[in-house]
């Protein structure tokens, strides 16, 4: 049966977000995957972010705006807490959260419809209204906190 050229432009968007996805969550690994609980945890400045809480918050932001928003998942953001946690959870427990969430948007994309990208998509912190925005917006911000990692770790000494 032959496909519309919508099906096949929504495919191919979907598969290419789904790599920008994958780039980024091979980026975390390189930088996390070599750190201690310890290290994880540690603030290099006394103003800034640890590596651990920047990986509970890209874990927050697509629960969020991709799990909530789109998926359904039901999840209940506590953005505050993303930066604030003191709970100093295992790295693999964290990781593990993180690698989660990015398989719940890899199924998410991989189910979107010709029809589903331009479908409202209206969430608490951000001006972005339709799906397609929101997966670009979440991909654009998690690359951008990878960087912010890769940063965290050579200050780390690492």
């Amino acid at each position: 049966m032959p496909t519309s050229p919508s099906h096949e432009l929504s495919v191919l968007v979907s598969r290419r977000l789904q790599d920008e996805y994958e780039t980024v969550r091979a980026k975390v690994h390189r930088q996390v995957d070599g750190l201690t609980d310890d290290q994880l945890w540690r603030r290099p400045f006394p103003y800034g972010n640890s590596v651990g809480h920047l990986l509970l918050h890209l874990t927050g932001n697509l629960s969020y705006y991709i799990g909530a928003q789109i998926a359904g998942t039901g999840y209940v953001r506590n953005r505050p807490l993303e930066f604030t946690d003191e709970s100093r959870r295992p790295k693999e427990d964290v990781l593990g959260a993180f690698d989660a969430a990015l398989a719940m948007v890899a199924k998410t994309l991989a189910a979107q419809t010709p029809e589903d990208w331009s479908r409202p998509c209206e969430a608490v912190g951000t001006d972005v209204q339709d799906r397609l925005a929101i997966f670009v917006h979440c991909v654009a911000h998690a690359d951008h906190h990878a960087g912010q990692m890769i940063y965290l770790v050579k200050q780390l000494g690492l």
